[in-house]
């Protein structure tokens, strides 16, 4: 399994960004997104940017990955998955039946 971080750029050109993740910074492959501003929000696997992010997404993505720490640490995670809970779970549209089938 591969596991994405969102990292805000904080400068670079389009080879190369350093990118900061909770005081953790690193040097970025940009080759797949090309050049970003600093503060632009970007999805890193293996040290490469493989998309932008905005920053409703980084954040999704950032709970998500809290909830996997927490969980498995026994911890209650359903305050990270506010979106989710209490309603019932629907698969994307690109997933549903066609409608009239």
């Amino acid at each position: 399994m591969c596991i994405g971080f969102p990292m805000t750029v904080i400068e670079g050109d389009a080879f190369e960004a350093l990118c900061e993740r909770r005081g953790e910074r690193r040097h970025v492959s940009m080759a797949l997104v090309g050049a970003q501003p600093a503060g632009a929000r970007v999805l890193v696997h293996i040290d490469s940017a493989v998309r932008l992010l905005d920053p409703l997404e980084a954040a999704q993505i950032d709970d998500a990955l809290d909830a996997v720490e927490k969980a498995l640490a026994g911890e209650n995670v359903d305050h990270l998955f506010a979106d989710l809970v209490d309603r019932e779970p629907e698969l994307p549209a690109f997933l549903r039946e066609p409608e009239g089938r």
